[in-house]
C-alpha cells in the first residue's frame, strides 16, 4: 500500500486488544483501534475525515463495518466472505478476500480516471475545434461528420488501452 502512495493506514477493528496490538505490529500498521462497536468505527472515520481531508477509504467484510463503510469517503466490501450488508452498502466490491489484491484495484481505478479525463479533454478539444470551423464556413457538413467519428474512435481506442493494465 505504501509503495502506491498510502501514507497512512489505520486499523479499526471489533477484535480485542492483544490481537490488534499483534496485527498492527505485523503488519506496520500506523494506527489500531481495537473493541469497537459499529458505531464507534463511524466516529472514528469521521475523525479521521476531519484530520486527513475527505481521503479515507474503508475496507470492511463484516455487517458491523457496514456503517463504516458508508461514512468513509470510499467503502470497500471483501466480497468473497463479505456480508450482503457490507457489499451493499460499500463503494467498490472485491470479489476477493485477499487484502494483497487491493494496491492493484487502487492502481486501477487511480489509471481509469486518467484515461476518463484523457477522453473528455480530447473531445472537448474536438468538439470546440469543429464548432468554430463550422460557424465561420470552413468545416463541410461530411468533414465535421468524420473528424466527429473519428475522435470517437479515437476516444474508444484509448479505453481499450485499459486492457493491457497490470
Amino acid at each position: 500500500m505504501r509503495r502506491i502512495g498510502i501514507q497512512r493506514i489505520v486499523m479499526i477493528t471489533g477484535d480485542n486488544e492483544a490481537a490488534a496490538r499483534s496485527v498492527a505490529r505485523d503488519l506496520e500498521i500506523d494506527e489500531y483501534y481495537a473493541e469497537l462497536l459499529p458505531q464507534d468505527k463511524v466516529d472514528i472515520v469521521r475523525v479521521l475525515i476531519e484530520r486527513f481531508g475527505s481521503r479515507v477509504a474503508v475496507v470492511g467484510d463484516g455487517v458491523n463495518d457496514a456503517p463504516a463503510l458508508a461514512a468513509a469517503t470510499l467503502g470497500i466490501a471483501m466480497g468473497a466472505a463479505g456480508s450482503d450488508t457490507a457489499l451493499e452498502t460499500a463503494d467498490i466490491a472485491l470479489m476477493s478476500d485477499d487484502l494483497r489484491r487491493l494496491p492493484y484495484a487502487i492502481r486501477l481505478g487511480r489509471k481509469t480516471l486518467g484515461t476518463i479525463r484523457q477522453n473528455i479533454a480530447f473531445a472537448l478539444l474536438v468538439i470546440v475545434g469543429l464548432v468554430s470551423t463550422a460557424l465561420f464556413g470552413w468545416l463541410k457538413l461530411s468533414l465535421g461528420v468524420f473528424g466527429h467519428e473519428g475522435s470517437a474512435l479515437i476516444v474508444i481506442a484509448n479505453g481499450i488501452r485499459m486492457r493491457r493494465f497490470k
